[in-house]
């Protein structure tokens, strides 16, 4: 008798280790496979999925975005940056200028940060997007689209802002880190 509760208490150790074992495991990989996190103030999508975007941090082992927030202050280390709403087709790139940040977008070009679409146009502050349920687990952007659409986009920030020719001598020239190839941002 004693053997057949040794036994099912055996067994009920192994399921039960086998079990958080499972929990443990799903968890894990669920927080390494989100693609995406968002940024305020409006909630647009950043790409945890990019490695020269978010690198891994040495502290907690997971992509960490190189921005903690999207204004039109904000200086990106790296160029083009990415972000997208998962309300739209396509997400925008994002670029340093002497006027603030700018995001480029194949219907409208560069254009200074943020989109209209994300601004009340009454009250002139951020729209902060709700987002769906899951969002840090939507698909990557197409590979077709980054090697479409980031040379275009590189060439007409260039076009836009040359040297900052214009504006130089009255503001601060903010440097070019990089121009991130299709590849990179991959």
């Amino acid at each position: 008798m004693n053997r057949k509760k040794g036994m099912k208490a055996s067994v009920l150790l192994v399921l039960s280790f086998i079990g958080i074992s499972a929990l443990f495991a799903a968890f894990g990989t669920r927080a390494r496979a989100q693609n995406w996190v968002a940024l305020p103030p409006y909630n647009t999508l950043w790409p945890l999925w990019s490695p020269v975007l978010s690198p891994v941090s040495t502290a907690t082992g997971l992509p960490t975005p190189l921005v903690t927030s999207l204004t039109p202050d904000t200086v990106l280390p790296r160029q083009p940056g990415l972000t997208w709403s998962p309300f739209r087709r396509n997400p925008w790139l994002l670029y340093n200028t002497p006027l603030g940040m700018a995001f480029y977008d194949p219907t409208v070009g560069v254009s200074l940060w943020p989109p209209r679409i994300l601004v009340n146009q009454i009250t002139g502050l951020p729209i902060t997007l709700s987002l769906p349920t899951g969002y840090a687990d939507l698909s990557p952007t197409q590979t077709s689209w980054v090697v479409n659409n980031v040379p275009a986009a590189n060439w007409s920030y260039l076009a836009a802002y040359p040297s900052y020719s214009t504006v130089a001598s009255t503001l601060s020239q903010p440097t070019i880190t990089s121009l991130l190839t299709p590849t990179a941002l991959l």
